[in-house]
């Protein structure tokens, strides 16, 4: 499951029995060695997805962990990429990667980081783009509303909130299996150890996630990642998830 160069069973253990904040900071390391890294795969077809429906001018990495998302942002956006996370050592290895980054000469867009909570953003209506990969599973379902908000509040008018979802394994999957397993391990976990470390795959459902977009003032479109092509029943695999805020409330 992990690479020569991840993280031992024993720090996995240690970082999980720590808060979400300092467990990341323990995992920041190793983090691109494991399966938590969103996939190049993911990130070349969802930069593909954007250049499609640019240009933008100003991008935000949403919980940017160690900085693989700000290649995203810097291929689609023209003068500002920023990621944004509340782990000093994911953005401690994010600005070491970002050393010699190609959008950070005269060519591309500045690049800069910020450490911030995603659920209470230092920025006002300062973005054209938002993006965020894999980091839902640190929110409860009740946080999405105010999260959502955040966001909303983030982007400028007629600005896109992008993320990609993949479709469910189903439950004849051992995936569907290893996740549920993993989940109900994390709230015995929850349950019985303080502080708290959330992190749940399967709490983040597309339906309820788009009724909270919606309600938030987003206007969604689901965009197939053709990439990943389609399950049995002609389905996307993977699917790009744009809210828009309107430009105008009337």
């Amino acid at each position: 499951m992990f690479s020569p160069e991840g993280p031992t069973l024993r720090e996995l253990a240690v970082q999980a029995l720590s808060s979400v904040e300092r467990g990341y900071d323990l995992l920041a390391p190793k983090f691109d060695h494991t399966p938590f890294r969103t996939p190049d795969s993911v990130l070349d077809a969802v930069t593909a997805a954007l250049l499609a429906s640019g240009p933008y001018d100003d991008g935000l990495d949403l919980c940017c962990g160690t900085g693989a998302g700000l290649d995203v942002l810097t291929a689609v956006c023209r003068r500002r990429a920023t990621g944004v996370d509340f782990s000093a050592g994911m953005l401690d290895r994010a600005r070491a990667r970002g050393r010699g980054h190609a959008g950070e000469d005269a060519e591309g867009p500045r690049v800069s980081w910020v450490r911030a909570d995603a659920r209470a953003l230092p920025f006002t209506a300062a973005f054209d783009l938002v993006v965020s990969f894999g980091a839902f599973g640190h929110f409860l379902p009740r946080e999405l509303p105010a999260l959502f908000a955040q966001v909303h509040t983030v982007l400028r008018p007629g600005g896109t909130f992008a993320f990609p979802v993949v479709a469910p394994p189903r439950p004849v999957s051992p995936v569907y299996w290893m996740l549920l397993g993993f989940d109900t391990a994390m709230r015995v976990r929850n349950a019985l150890w303080r502080p708290p470390f959330v992190m749940y795959y399967r709490a983040f459902r597309l339906g309820e996630v788009r009724r909270e977009l919606e309600r938030a003032g987003f206007r969604v479109e689901l965009r197939p990642l053709p990439e990943f092509g389609t399950r049995r029943d002609g389905s996307p695999r993977a699917r790009l998830v744009e809210a828009r805020r309107p430009h105008s409330t009337l």
